[in-house]
């Protein structure tokens, strides 16, 4: 990736990956106007790349300086025509290197983003691959009938199309959340059941639209005779606003018709239960649909309804959902993020870094820069990354919240606690949650937190973490909203989150069929917090806590929740609020059931 610029003082032309918007700035076009007459650039012109300073790749960052320039002599020709060029488009690398654009009067100053995807139809016409795409997609809308041609009503407009690029799957649509379906990975391997995975082909092209919407006949596919026509939707298109609510309520219809019910307090999760107790359970993830029950009768049956109503492809058991590497064997199912981790260390150029021990360094203190001296955008690319690995890396998650709270204005101090989680990654890439059958399989809660560690603010961190028996399936960690004024009231405080979602993960196991019958334990380690959920007497030392935290007191008088003191050495969610040495952060990784997969096979050993 880079940028092509022209500097109309020296009329050279450079590439650069390091490139900053002066968005308040303008050029004086009145000093250069004149001395552009005649060329723009001349015929026989200079390019400047610009190099990177040769520095260790785990402390490469992003600087706002201009690079040292390595000078080419490369005629450019300006005979080329790009007049149709997308403002917001993107070109090859090769033809960038080949060509430069010849700009309008009034523009001299101007980059172009390089990628290697072709920007119209034309260019990828010439490529086997996209021409094949292309194909398949015009297919996929045929076989769905997802329009007809027709002519345009009179007073009505039609919109453009354009052929999807890579991005197309960004569209929002209701989804399942990712705990729900660690939820379900655990139920599963407590049942010993398998997990099977659907994947829907052009899901969008299956939504029913509920207005008329008129569109161009694609480019390169224009019927003969037929040029007048447009293409009244039937079905809803990538990219149409309407697609990702139109593919929901067509996919929700199916499963409702089919007898299945659909979970009250998540809408993406739904089950069907038969008089025999045959059950099936399915979690929709926009186009990506798993399985799992307790008898696989209903599970051809229902692939064999879905082949008749939609284009699909039988995956069979779960192995890779979201990036997320998903392996079932008789000892349990083990999920880990390994070749998405491996991603990151690539594109952050640390794949070649020296592992650490621990992801956070004891003792760190993060403070505010409002000059930070790091690009945001790269900060912002980085931490977000990391946040989507904690999906199956919770003992990484206090480090990604903590460098969370600088992604406005981050500086070098923050850029490098954020590269320590990345180092930690390095030597921790098989890690994962190994989830196995337990004796004693009931819903239980840990809460902690830690008073005050944030230094601008002086607010806390709230940590939880929920098991369905030795492995957790849902954590958090968490900045609070207020400053508290004491250890008692700052675990008060984290108990009534942890509390709230206690009770959500209650009423979804109750409708999956696992009822709690007796009250959830969530284990705190501070026994006044304890004493004041308990007593609804408001006195001195809580008469100033906002009301919505006492909410509390009715779940533990209602005995949906039991809270119950433990020792700090005890408290796994401990692992969410702060930074510890080696010998403590492995113990507390341990308790949440994290492991590091076998060398060979899973069916081999496992470290556990």
């Amino acid at each position: 990736m880079g940028y092509r610029l022209y500097n109309p003082t020296t009329k050279k032309v450079i590439f650069s990956r390091d490139v900053i918007f002066e968005e308040n700035e303008s050029w004086n076009w009145d000093q250069t106007k004149a001395s552009r007459s005649a060329e723009l650039i001349p015929e026989e012109e200079t390019i400047e790349v610009a190099t990177e300073t040769q520095t260790p790749r785990d402390q490469q960052t992003p600087q706002r300086g201009s690079p040292s320039p390595q000078r080419y002599d490369t005629p450019l020709p300006i005979d080329r025509d790009f007049s149709d060029m997308r403002p917001r488009g993107t070109r090859s690398l090769e033809d960038l290197y080949e060509y430069t654009e010849q700009v309008e009067e009034d523009l001299t100053l101007y980059c172009l983003l390089m990628t290697s995807d072709p920007v119209s139809f034309e260019e990828a016409n010439q490529e086997g691959k996209w021409r094949r795409a292309i194909d398949d997609e015009i297919r996929s809308i045929e076989k769905n009938k997802t329009w007809e041609l027709t002519n345009l009503p009179k007073g009505r407009k039609t919109i453009g199309v354009k052929w999807e690029g890579v991005d197309y799957g960004e569209v929002f649509a209701p989804v399942a959340k990712l705990e729900t379906i660690r939820l379900l990975i655990s139920l599963a391997a407590q049942k010993s059941w398998k997990i099977y995975q659907l994947d829907l082909k052009s899901a969008f092209l299956n939504g029913f639209l509920e207005k008329e919407i008129y569109v161009e006949q694609p480019p390169g596919y224009v019927k003969k005779g037929k040029e007048d026509k447009v293409c009244r939707l039937k079905k809803a298109l990538y990219d149409l606003k309407q697609a990702p609510r139109a593919w929901n309520m067509r996919i929700d219809d199916y499963f409702q018709k089919n007898r299945f019910e659909k979970c009250p307090y998540k809408h993406a999760l739904y089950m069907k239960k038969e008089i025999d107790g045959s059950l099936l359970y399915a979690c929709l993830y926009v186009d990506d649909l798993i399985l799992t029950g307790n008898n696989p009768a209903m599970f051809e049956d229902f692939k064999r309804r879905m082949v008749k109503e939609f284009e699909m492809t039988d995956i069979g058991l779960m192995a890779l959902f979201l990036g997320i590497e998903v392996v079932q064997s008789e000892k349990g199912i083990f999920i880990s993020q390994s070749i998405y981790a491996k991603e990151i260390l690539k594109r952050f150029g640390m794949e070649k870094c020296n592992p650490v021990i621990t992801p956070v360094e004891t003792g760190l203190e993060l403070r505010k820069n409002e000059r930070g001296d790091v690009d945001p955008t790269y900060f912002k690319s980085l931490v977000g990354s990391l946040r989507y690995l904690t999906c199956t890396m919770p003992n990484i998650l206090y480090g990604v919240g903590l460098v969370s709270r600088y992604m406005e204005t981050p500086d070098q101090s923050h850029l490098n606690a954020a590269k320590r989680i990345l180092r930690y990654i390095k030597g921790t890439i098989n890690d994962g949650i190994l989830y196995t059958k337990c004796e004693d399989c009931k819903l239980i809660g840990y809460s902690d937190s830690d008073w005050g560690r944030d230094l601008d603010e002086r607010k806390s961190t709230t940590g939880f973490t929920y098991f369905m028996g030795d492995t957790s399936f849902t954590w958090s960690s968490k900045k609070q909203a207020i400053v508290t004024l004491s250890s008692c009231e700052v675990e008060y405080v984290a108990a009534c989150s942890t509390v709230c979602h206690g009770i959500w993960i209650r009423n979804v196991l109750q409708y999956l069929g696992f009822p709690q019958v007796n009250p959830t334990e969530v284990y705190i380690d501070n026994r006044s917090a304890i004493a004041l959920a308990k007593n609804p007497i408001f006195h001195e030392r809580s008469k100033h806590i906002d009301t919505r935290y006492h909410f509390i007191i009715e779940h533990v008088k209602n005995k949906e929740v039991e809270l119950v003191s433990c020792r700090t050495y005890d408290q796994a969610a401990d692992i969410f609020t702060k930074p510890f040495k080696l010998d403590v952060f492995e113990r507390l990784q341990t308790m949440l059931g994290m492991t590091k997969h076998g060398e060979s096979s899973f069916g081999g050993d496992v470290e556990c």
